[in-house]
C-alpha cells in the first residue's frame, strides 16, 4: 500500500515551488490564488525572499502547506494514496491531499493557524529542544520532575524526541537529560513552544475556524498526529486537528501503525526529505521516496 506523507515547519527553503510554478500552468493558477486569498505575494518571498523572511511562522506555514498541496495535485493520476499521514503542519497537507479539504478552505487554515501560534508564542518565552539517544519513557519521566511547564512534543523516531515549553523549565530538562545519557540536548530555533499547553490561545482560536469549515468524507484514511490511527470521520478528524496544537506530535507511533496496516511505500511530499529519513529509522524495512513528477 502507499502511503504518502507530508512534511512539517522546517523543511522550508528559498526557491520553494519555483519550479512548480514554471513549468505547471494549474500549479501557477493555485499560487496565484494563494497570494489573493493571503493578501499578500507569498510567492515572492518563497521564490526569491531571505531565509530570514521565510522563517517567519506566518509565512512557513502557508509556504510549505502551498508546496506540498499544489506538488500533489499536479501528480495527477500519479497521486495515488492508500493512506496519507503528516507531520504536524503537514497533517493540513494531507486533509487537501485526500479530499477533506479543499484547496482554499486548507489555506485560510493554515494561514490562522500560524498567526495564532504566533500570538501564543509572543504571550511567553518559551523553546523547544531537540533530545537525542534516550528512550521516550526516560524523557518523559524526567519532563514530569521538572518545575515549570515542559513535555514531550514531537516523537520523531526512537532515540529522537523534541521537547516543549517554558525556556526555563527547557532549560532545566536539558541540563538533566544530558546527566541522564542523553547524546544530545540542545535548543532550537523556534518561536515558542509548539504543542505543549502553552499553545491554548492558539488552539482555542483555530478550534472556532476548524468548527465552522466544512470537511468532507476523506477518500483514504489519514493517519493523525494524537491519536495515529486510521482515522476517516469527518467529525474526528476536526477533534484530532484542534488537539493537535497541544498534543503532542506521535510520529513514530503513527508510521509504526501504518506499517503494521500494510503501509509499504512511503512518499513525501513537498519540501526536503526529513520525513523520509525518520521513517527509515522508524521501520527499516519500509520503501522511501520523495514525490516525482
Amino acid at each position: 500500500m502507499n502511503a504518502y506523507i507530508f512534511p512539517g515547519q522546517g523543511a522550508q527553503f528559498v526557491g520553494m515551488g519555483l519550479d512548480l510554478y514554471e513549468n505547471h500552468p494549474l500549479a501557477q493558477d493555485l499560487f496565484e490564488q494563494a497570494n489573493d486569498i493571503l493578501g499578500f505575494s507569498i510567492t515572492d518571498i518563497m521564490f526569491e525572499g531571505t531565509p530570514e523572511d521565510l522563517k517567519q511562522t506566518k509565512v512557513t506555514q502557508p509556504a510549505i502547506f502551498l508546496h506540498s498541496v499544489i506538488l500533489s495535485k499536479v501528480l495527477g493520476e500519479n497521486f495515488k494514496p492508500d493512506m496519507v499521514a503528516g507531520h504536524s503542519l503537514g497533517e493540513f497537507s494531507a486533509l487537501v491531499a485526500n479530499g477533506t479539504l479543499n484547496f482554499e478552505d486548507g489555506l485560510k487554515l493554515v494561514s490562522q493557524r500560524a498567526l495564532a501560534m504566533q500570538k501564543a508564542c509572543e504571550i511567553q518565552p518559551s523553546t523547544m529542544a531537540a533530545v537525542l539517544g534516550l528512550e521516550d519513557e526516560v524523557v518523559e519521566k524526567i519532563c514530569g520532575e521538572i518545575q515549570g511547564i515542559v513535555v514531550p512534543a514531537n516523537y520523531n523516531c526512537p532515540g529522537q524526541l523534541v521537547i516543549s515549553g517554558e525556556v526555563d523549565a527547557v532549560n532545566a530538562a536539558c541540563e538533566k537529560l544530558k546527566e541522564a545519557g542523553a547524546r544530545r540536548a540542545l535548543l532550537l530555533p523556534v518561536g515558542g513552544a509548539f504543542h505543549s499547553p502553552l499553545m491554548e490561545p492558539a488552539r482555542e482560536e483555530l478550534a472556532a475556524a476548524i468548527e465552522a469549515t466544512n470537511f468532507n468524507a476523506p477518500a483514504c484514511p489519514i493517519y493523525q498526529n494524537v491519536p495515529t490511527t486510521a482515522i476517516t470521520n469527518a467529525d474526528e478528524i476536526k477533534a484530532n486537528l484542534i488537539s493537535q496544537l497541544t498534543a503532542p506530535v506521535k510520529w513514530t507511533q503513527s508510521v509504526q501503525q501504518m506499517v503494521k496496516d500494510g503501509g509499504k511505500s512511503f512518499v513525501e511530499v513537498g519540501p526536503g526529505k526529513v520525513l523520509q529519513g525518520l521513517v527509515r529509522k522508524i521501520n527499516s524495512e519500509a520503501e522511501t521516496a520523495s514525490a516525482a513528477l
